[in-house]
């Protein structure tokens, strides 16, 4: 990933929340064949390794899994991100020298993935990730209401997802690079905005007050 110093986000924090927040990554692997890409919701668990293990899983039908990967795999988790005009640019009046851009906040994870069949494993990825996605739900479901020999019979299914992440990237492209009353209008243009994802993104532009 492209990442200007401007806009390079190297803050575990900010990397942590991103992931967490982001709803579907893409797992990504090269192989002799080229690279292949699946969206898959993952999980960082936080507490192994010096920057943490992503896990999830595929299908076994998916053919990711039996590919040799070249490298270690990368993952990609996606924030807010909104189109910005230049129409909202108080430069634009005094120049004119503006052009469209996009607003963005991305992580990339690298590391080797390792692809498991163990159930024991399987069950306690699965049951990891239902719990953080029902958990703002007034009432959760959780995998222990389904019949067990059905939910042995999903396992068989899938095929677990491992990556201890060796390195971050951050990139927080907010309009840090524009002057302070091109920031001050982009942001009020995008909390303004009826689209929901271009309010989010608007909030987490740095202006002053």
């Amino acid at each position: 990933m492209y990442v200007p110093p401007a806009f390079r986000d190297d803050d575990l924090d900010n990397i942590r929340a991103t992931i967490r927040s982001a709803r579907l990554a893409n797992l990504v692997t090269a192989t002799a064949d080229g690279p292949i890409a699946t969206p898959l919701p993952l999980f960082l668990d936080e507490t192994e390794g010096e920057r943490g293990v992503l896990y999830g899983h595929v299908a076994k039908a998916n053919p990711q899994w039996k590919a040799s990967p070249i490298g270690e795999a990368l993952a990609i988790f996606m924030g807010p991100e909104a189109y910005v005009t230049p129409s909202w640019y108080a430069t634009k009046q005094e120049t004119g020298k503006v052009v469209p851009t996009w607003n963005y906040i991305a992580v990339h994870a690298h590391g080797p993935v390792d692809f498991f069949h163990d159930s024991e494993r399987l069950l306690e990825v699965v049951t990891r990730l239902t719990n953080i996605h029902e958990r703002p739900r007034a009432t959760p479901w959780t995998v222990d209401e389904a019949p067990a020999d059905y939910i042995a019979a999903q396992l068989r299914g899938i095929v677990g997802v491992r990556i201890p992440v060796t390195r971050f990237e951050g990139k927080r492209k907010m309009s840090q690079n524009r002057p302070e009353a091109d920031r001050t209008r982009v942001a009020a243009g995008l909390v303004a905005s009826e689209e929901p994802r271009d309010r989010e993104a608007g909030l987490l532009i740095p202006v002053q007050g």
